[in-house]
């Protein structure tokens, strides 16, 4: 049996965690089987409890963009941990970090560092409401800001896989302050706003969207966002939780050259240790206690390993001035190799990408919004992941989930993968 050990450890995790999985999308829901459990990562690589190898396109759904168990990172951990590993005081290493991620996102003067992308966001909201005294935010079908009450209306990812989209424990009174708008649509944005005139705090996004696959804004669909906030009195917050740090040193901002006034980081700016952050103007993160009137605090936000680990991580970025030309060069090099064994086998398919985020849809029309990804066949990408699975190659376990390329993907590896993909394509 190819999961004999996962399979095994498996029925023992179902016992006393919820659905034998700590996040909903691990569990293999959305395309049958079992979940595999992981006992070591290296690089581009993951190992299984059965010793199987993988070639990897999650990297812990984003942060390894360098690889696993980066020398580096890994390297600082250590030595921060023989220091201790959480004082509840502050530490130089939290000003560092904040100053390097200063310096290398635009349009940002202050960061505060919480403990995971649902705390940023969350965060960012309430800062949001606070700054402008409005209590309604906007958010899009589809696009998925964490696990806080506000966000768990139409929401990506996980909740899309379970069809359960609008989560039970979501009071009425949350849910009538999140307006739904349409991704990639304008129109639909203005339209909105016009039926809830100088009620709107903010307009949440994800600038390139992951938790529906990945969904490109098209041309002038974030000017045309900033453009209404601009006219209207609303914030604009990308969510860069995927973004930040990986499309370009400045994220989604800085590759698209559109301003945010609150921009939210997690993945990366961690180094893969729990990590998030939220960052704006000074007039707007001036607003948070202690100096101003908005709440927000975490016993463990900035705590020195994964300060240790994310300061690591994003020096290594900013010294590395050929990372994203590879990165792109190398996903650009992926999508052409798929493209080509999927058009050559007669498959209905559309492929997105942005820099080092790509993902394969099955349906032959263009896929630009929650709508369009979820008319692909389902049934095909089950078909899909597992057999890139027995082949040693890991995607997302899920059709509404962007893959993630790292650095230390070798063109060997690419080759590898587009030969997996050709063999698959046979059987669909």
């Amino acid at each position: 049996m190819l999961y004999q050990r996962s399979s095994q450890l498996f029925v023992a995790a179902e016992q006393v965690i919820p659905g034998g999985v700590n996040s909903p999308v691990r569990a293999f829901r959305a395309v049958g089987g079992t979940p595999i459990f992981m006992k070591s990562a290296k690089g581009a690589y993951l190992t299984d409890e059965d010793n199987k190898q993988y070639i990897d396109y999650i990297n812990s759904w984003g942060p390894m963009i360098l690889g696993h168990a980066h020398e580096p990172v890994v390297e600082a951990i250590v030595a921060k941990a023989k220091l201790g590993t959480s004082f509840g005081t502050p530490t130089e290493l939290e000003t560092k970090i904040a100053e390097l991620a200063v310096s290398m996102v635009p349009n940002i003067d202050k960061i505060r560092f919480v403990n995971s992308g649902t705390e940023a966001c969350m965060s960012a909201v309430r800062l949001a409401r606070g700054y402008t005294k409005r209590d309604k935010i906007v958010k899009f079908s589809g696009c998925y800001h964490g696990h806080s009450d506000s966000f768990l209306i139409a929401a990506g990812s996980g909740a899309v896989t379970f069809g359960t989209p609008n989560s039970p424990g979501v009071t009425a009174g949350t849910a009538k302050d999140t307006i739904l708008a349409r991704y990639n649509d304008l129109d639909n944005v203005s339209e909105i706003i016009g039926q809830n005139q100088g009620e709107i705090a903010a307009i949440i996004i994800e600038p390139v969207a992951g938790n529906m696959g990945c969904i490109p804004p098209k041309q002038g669909f974030l000017q045309g966002l900033r453009n209404l906030c601009d006219a209207n009195g609303i914030l604009l917050i990308f969510d860069e939780v995927m973004t930040g740090f990986r499309l370009a040193k400045g994220g989604a901002q800085e590759l698209f050259g559109i301003k945010a006034d609150i921009v939210c980081f997690g993945k990366v700016i961690g180094g893969g240790l729990p990590v998030g952050a939220f960052a704006a103007s000074s007039e707007i993160m001036n607003y948070l206690a202690p100096i101003g009137p908005v709440y927000q605090a975490g016993t463990l936000s900035g705590n020195p390993l994964a300060m240790a680990a994310g300061y690591a991580m994003l020096q290594a970025i900013n010294a590395d001035s050929g990372l994203f030309q590879r990165l792109e060069e190398k996903t650009a090099y992926l999508e052409n190799g798929l493209r080509k064994v999927l058009s050559e086998k007669g498959i209905a398919y559309t492929i997105n990408r942005v820099g080092s985020m790509i993902s394969v849809h099955f349906d032959a029309d263009p896929v630009y919004d929650f709508q369009t990804a979820a008319k692909g066949d389902n049934e095909s990408f089950r078909k899909f992941f597992h057999g890139l699975l027995e082949r040693g190659v890991y995607i997302a376990p899920s059709a509404y989930e962007t893959w993630f390329l790292c650095d230390a993907l070798t063109y060997e590896d690419l080759d590898d993968t587009i030969k997996a993909a050709a063999e698959v394509a046979e059987t669909l």
